[in-house]
C-alpha cells in the first residue's frame, strides 16, 4: 500500500493549522505542522514533504524569505496562505517560487482542492520522447528520467510549474503555445490564477536556464501568440 502524501502546515496561528489539518488527514494526507520560519525548514529537512502550505506572515521571518529558502533545495509544490489581495504581491509570491495561492479568509475545502491539483500534477509526468536531451553542445542538459536540468553543467532548481512548463515546450520544440494551452498542459485544467502567471513563471525559467534572460535562446516569445522552445 503506497505510503499517504505528507504535507507540511506553516502558519503562527494555530485555530488555522488545527482546521486545516483536520481537513487535510479527513482526506488521507499525512500533516506536519510548523508554527515558525526554522521550524518549518527544520521538520522540512527531516520529513521532506510532498507539498508545503505555507502562511506569509511568520513571526520569526517572512514567507517569502522561507519560500526563496526552500527553492534552492527543492521543487516541492508550495501554496501560499495570504491576507495579501493585491495582484502585485500575489505575483511576487509565484515570482519568488510558490506555485499556487490562497487569499485569507478561506475556505478549507478549496484549499484541499487546490493540494490534490497540485498533487495530481506531481505524479503527471510531461516526458519527451528523448530521456536525455542536450543543446547548444551541452550548454543545458535536460535528464527527464532523473528530472534534473543543468546549465553549464551546473544543476538548475526549477519549480514544479517551471520544470512542466520546460518539459512541454522541449517536447514539442516546433510548437508556438499560447499561454491557455500552457496553463492546460502544464499547470492543468483546474489551475486558477491570472492571466499573467506564466508570464511569470517563464521569465523565472529565463532566468535560470539563458545565459543572458534579455536575448533568450531557449524560452522565445512569438509575438501575438505566446511562447515555444528554441533549443537545437
Amino acid at each position: 500500500m503506497a505510503e499517504a502524501p505528507k504535507i507540511l502546515v506553516v502558519d503562527d496561528e494555530s485555530k488555522i493549522v488545527e482546521v486545516v489539518s483536520s481537513y487535510l488527514e479527513n482526506n488521507g494526507y499525512q500533516v506536519y505542522a510548523a508554527f515558525s520560519g526554522n521550524q518549518a525548514l527544520e521538520i522540512f529537512q527531516k520529513i521532506h514533504p510532498d507539498l508545503v502550505i505555507l502562511d506569509l506572515m511568520l513571526p520569526d521571518m517572512m514567507g517569502e524569505e522561507i519560500c526563496q529558502k526552500l527553492r534552492r533545495i527543492s521543487r516541492v509544490p508550495i501554496i501560499m496562505l495570504t491576507a495579501k489581495v493585491d495582484e502585485e504581491d500575489l505575483l511576487n509570491g509565484l515570482h519568488l517560487g510558490a506555485d499556487d495561492y490562497l487569499t485569507k479568509p478561506f475556505s478549507p475545502r478549496e484549499l484541499v482542492a487546490r493540494v490534490e491539483v497540485l498533487l495530481r500534477r506531481t505524479m503527471d509526468e510531461v516526458v519527451p520522447l528523448a530521456k536525455f536531451l542536450s543543446f547548444h553542445q551541452g550548454d543545458l542538459v535536460i535528464d527527464a528520467f532523473k528530472h534534473e536540468v543543468r546549465k553549464t553543467d551546473k544543476i538548475v532548481n526549477l519549480t514544479l510549474s517551471e520544470y512542466k512548463i520546460l518539459m512541454s515546450l522541449v517536447k514539442f520544440p516546433q510548437k508556438a503555445f499560447t499561454r491557455e494551452e500552457l496553463v492546460t498542459i502544464a499547470l492543468g485544467d483546474d489551475y486558477q490564477g491570472f492571466d499573467r502567471t506564466i508570464d511569470t513563471h517563464i521569465k523565472n525559467l529565463r532566468q535560470k536556464i539563458e545565459t543572458d534572460p534579455k536575448i533568450p535562446q531557449y524560452i522565445l516569445t512569438i509575438h501575438g501568440v505566446g511562447y515555444r522552445f528554441g533549443g537545437d
